[in-house]
C-alpha cells in the first residue's frame, strides 16, 4: 500500500509540476497545444485525488485493502490524464458544451473544470463520450458499455 501512495504522489507531483510548468512558460505559439496539455494534467491530478480517496476508504474505512487492484491503481491516473486530454478536443470540437452562450471573456477555468471532473470520474465521462458518439457518428457503445446497461436492467 505505501508503494501505491508514493507512485500516486509522485505522478500527482509531476502532474502539478507540469501544469505550472505549461502555466508560467507555456508557448504561445502553440496555445492550443498547451492548453490540452494542462487539461491532460488536471485530468491527471484529478484522477490521483480519486485513488488517493480509494486509498483511504478502502485501507482505512473499510478495511479492505486488496493488492490484486494495485494495476488500478497505476493506471488510473494515466487514464485520467488521458481523459483530460479528450475533453479538451471534444469541447474545442463543439462536442461537448459547456454553456449555452459564449462569452467574449472567457478563459480557460472551464476547460479545465471538465478536464478535472473527466480524470475524476473515468467511467462516467467515458460513457458520455460514447454516447455522444453514438449521437453524432453512429458508432454503437462498446461491448462493456452495454454489458453494463444490461446489469442495471
Amino acid at each position: 500500500m505505501k508503494r501505491v501512495i508514493t507512485y500516486l504522489l509522485a505522478i500527482a507531483s509531476l502532474y502539478l509540476a507540469g501544469f505550472m510548468w505549461l502555466l508560467l512558460y507555456g508557448t504561445e505559439n502553440c496555445e492550443n497545444l498547451r492548453v490540452g496539455l494542462t487539461c491532460a494534467a488536471i485530468g491527471g491530478l484529478g484522477g490521483c485525488l480519486y485513488c488517493l480517496r480509494g486509498v483511504y476508504l478502502n485501507a482505512a474505512v473499510r478495511n479492505q485493502w486488496s493488492p490484486q487492484w494495485h494495476v488500478w491503481y497505476y493506471l488510473r491516473p494515466i487514464v485520467s490524464g488521458g481523459c483530460g486530454a479528450v475533453s479538451y478536443l471534444f469541447l474545442k470540437a463543439g462536442l461537448l458544451v459547456l454553456d449555452a452562450g459564449t462569452k467574449a471573456d472567457a478563459s480557460e477555468i472551464g476547460f479545465y473544470a471538465l478536464a478535472f471532473i473527466a480524470g475524476f470520474n473515468v467511467d462516467k465521462f467515458i460513457k458520455k463520450i460514447e454516447d455522444v458518439s453514438e449521437a453524432v457518428w453512429g458508432i454503437e457503445k462498446s461491448r462493456a458499455a452495454k454489458s453494463a446497461e444490461e446489469d442495471k436492467k
